[in-house]
């Protein structure tokens, strides 16, 4: 049994009930949709997922080896996103209807199982680390939700996050899932046949994926 398996169950409970008490603390406001005021991203995420940058800075090695190499509590931090992700995935499935979360959904099953296999085999943790710096763009997206919600969208903080969002969205989205699958193209012969199949049909759903929200936030923000 997998230590790294009670950190993910975890990791779930203690989302769960965040999202229980905020719902009771803060309740939805009237503008926002079923189930999006529930599902603990704006506050969780950035403080919860964005500790990746600094494992870089405190652990060179990874920039050499992503497959067996990872700092300490790295691998506690990627079980800790995986049932973050499970919870997201249960709040959305519970408070949403699919038409209206399909693609979240879609989405977080592509991270849950990639960055599962990444805790259940202890390896590729520096890999999954990487995917995380995408979230760091999560904190703007998250932050644009909320000013929407508040009706703040004719405002120059939402003006200002607009940009920032933008600029954090290519550097850290569109630009990591470049690297990585760049990483997953130069090293194919050093990765089993399964992982990297399960990894390229990773990278070729959520590249698609991102740059079509890229486009979408684009438009709405920028050519409305």
């Amino acid at each position: 049994f997998s230590p790294g398996l009670l950190v993910v169950a975890g990791s779930f409970a203690a989302f769960r009930l965040l999202n229980r008490g905020l719902e009771r603390l803060v309740p939805p406001p009237p503008s926002a949709r079923p189930g999006t005021w529930g599902t603990g991203e704006p506050l969780a995420l950035p403080g919860t997922h964005n500790s990746s940058p600094r494992r870089f800075c405190l652990h060179p090695g990874l920039s050499e080896d992503l497959v067996g190499t990872h700092p300490p509590g790295a691998h506690s931090l990627v079980a800790v996103s995986v049932g973050y992700f499970l919870e997201d995935f249960v709040d959305m499935l519970c408070n949403q209807k699919l038409h209206q979360s399909w693609e979240l959904l879609f989405h977080h099953s592509v991270v849950i199982v990639c960055f599962g296999i990444a805790v259940l085999l202890h390896q590729y943790v520096g890999f999954a680390l990487v995917a995380l710096l995408v979230e760091i763009n999560s904190i703007f997206l998250h932050l644009r939700q909320i000013l929407l919600m508040a009706n703040l969208v004719h405002t120059t903080c939402y003006r200002l996050n607009s940009i920032i969002n933008l600029g954090t969205y290519v550097v850290f989205r569109i630009a990591t899932l470049a690297w990585m699958t760049r990483w997953l193209f130069l090293n194919r012969e050093n990765v089993p046949p399964a992982t990297y199949a399960v990894g390229t049909v990773g990278m070729a759903i959520m590249t698609p994926m991102n740059i079509i929200l890229f486009y979408r936030l684009l438009r709405s923000d920028f050519f409305k």
